[in-house]
Formats: C-alpha cells, sequence, structure tokens
C-alpha cells in the first residue's frame, strides 16, 4: 500500500504569513500528501490548526492535527505538528533539554502496519553541529526505547548537511528519501530582509524524510518550491518542503 509524506518548515507567521499561506495551500492540493509533518508552527496565530481547518474547506482533505509547542520560553512561539489522515495509535513528545527543541512522536495505522512518525527541529543553521549531534544521539536513543513498531520515519529541519557528524549519526540508522536542496528560498519580506542572508540560495540540504524499516520509497523530491506567478519574492517558506510516496515491502 503506497503512502504520500511530506514536511515542510513554516517559518512561523514571518515574512507575509497571510500572503504566501494562499501558496502553501494551493500547493498542498498539488501534492495532496496522506501525512504532512509541519515545523515553526506559530502558537500564538494557531498555524496548524489554520491548515488543519482549510485544507478541509478548499480541498476536501481531512487531517488530524497532533502538535507539540517547544518548552520553556519559547513555548508560547512556536512548535511542531503533524498532520495525519491515518488513525492515530498513541502520541508522545521528547524534551531534548537543549534550546527548547522537542521532538514529537505519533503512531499510526496504516492497514495492519504500525508505523511511528516523528517530527522535529533541530540546532540552529549557523550553530555549533556539536548541539545537533546531541540531539540525534538523544532522539535515536528515545526511537529505539520504542521498538514495537514495523517502521519509523523521522520528519523535519536538521539544519545540517549529510556531510556534518549529527547527519551522519542519523545515516548509521535512517536513510534519506532525497538529498536535494532544500535551503534557502529567494523568500522576501515587505523590506526586501531574506531569511539567513550570509547562505546562498538554494545551496543545501537540511530538511530531510528519513526512514526506516520495511519502506520504500516509490518516489521523492522537494515541494512547496514555487514562488508566486505574480511576486516572484513571495514563496511558501523560506525553506522548501520534502515530500515522498513510500510502500512497505
Amino acid at each position: 500500500m503506497k503512502f504520500r509524506i511530506a514536511v515542510l518548515n513554516l517559518e512561523q507567521n514571518h515574512k507575509r504569513w497571510e500572503q504566501r499561506r494562499e501558496l502553501i495551500v494551493e500547493q498542498l492540493g498539488e501534492l495532496r500528501p496522506d501525512v504532512f509533518a509541519l515545523n515553526e508552527v506559530c502558537i500564538p496565530l494557531q498555524t496548524g490548526r489554520w491548515l488543519q481547518q482549510t485544507a478541509k474547506e478548499r480541498l476536501r482533505l481531512e487531517y488530524a492535527l497532533i502538535q507539540q509547542s517547544k518548552v520553556n520560553g519559547s513555548s508560547t512561539v512556536d512548535g511542531e505538528a503533524l498532520l495525519t489522515r491515518y488513525p492515530i495509535v498513541e502520541t508522545s513528545n521528547l524534551d531534548y533539554r537543549a534550546r527548547d527543541a522537542v521532538a514529537l512522536v505519533t503512531r499510526i495505522k496504516i492497514a495492519d502496519q504500525l508505523l511511528d512518525i516523528y517530527v522535529t527541529h533541530l540546532y540552529m543553521s549557523r550553530g555549533d553541529d556539536a548541539l545537533r549531534l546531541y540531539q540525534v544521539q538523544q532522539l535515536l536513543a528515545w526511537i529505539e526505547s520504542r521498538d514495537d513498531v514495523d517502521a519509523r520515519i523521522v520528519c523535519g529541519d536538521f539544519n545540517a548537511t549529510l556531510d556534518m557528524p549529527s547527519a551522519q549519526l542519523m545515516t548509521s540508522v535512517f536513510r534519506p528519501t532525497q538529498t536535494d536542496p532544500t535551503a534557502f528560498t529567494p523568500l522576501q519580506d515587505v523590506d526586501g530582509t531574506v531569511s539567513h542572508p550570509y547562505w546562498e540560495r538554494f545551496d543545501r540540504c537540511i530538511d530531510y524524510i528519513w526512514i526506516s524499516g520495511p519502506l520504500e520509497v516509490q518516489a521523492s523530491g522537494i515541494c512547496f518550491n514555487t514562488a508566486s506567478t505574480k511576486d516572484a519574492t513571495l514563496w511558501p517558506s523560506d525553506h522548501a518542503g520534502v515530500w515522498a510516496e513510500l510502500s512497505f515491502v
């Protein structure tokens, strides 16, 4: 049985959210994933709920929403979320106790298979990879403690390219569905500023769908990577997303 999964860093509500959210919905309607993982949902605006409700109203896509805010001072700012069309068995979360970051897991059932889907967002792209490595070590230990499942998927913004130790540790257990560049788009704010101006545009892959277990990649690629036809500086987010069509083997 095939299913489609996608992941996108929403960039909270920064850089013309009300305009670019329309691009997200439009491109979501083209992709129509069964599972949609989200980083940086804006807690004050409840952007995860907005996407859930709008997908139902405009696209006739009915998703359940699972959300986990970050911790400490960041708990009122942003968090991780998952939209899924499959039955939910249970959910849980991990506090890394480092830079307010968390991981969310949702166990879903696809036919007779149990699948754990993790959503996380690791330490910032210009930061020391040692902290991301520490977070990955915690993440993998937590995943290993939940071994009563058929397969696992980890989604999110890892802020690390595959040559970095944190991503290399992930590849010791998981395999990425694709490694094309996802960061950063030319999205501009009203004053012309861009995210992470010290990086070239689309020069690195830092967003991933990692898979482990009896899963096969049928197709994969980049998504949410098309600018407005009326404004070349308006993109769905400052990251491109990643999608994959998977099947159990």
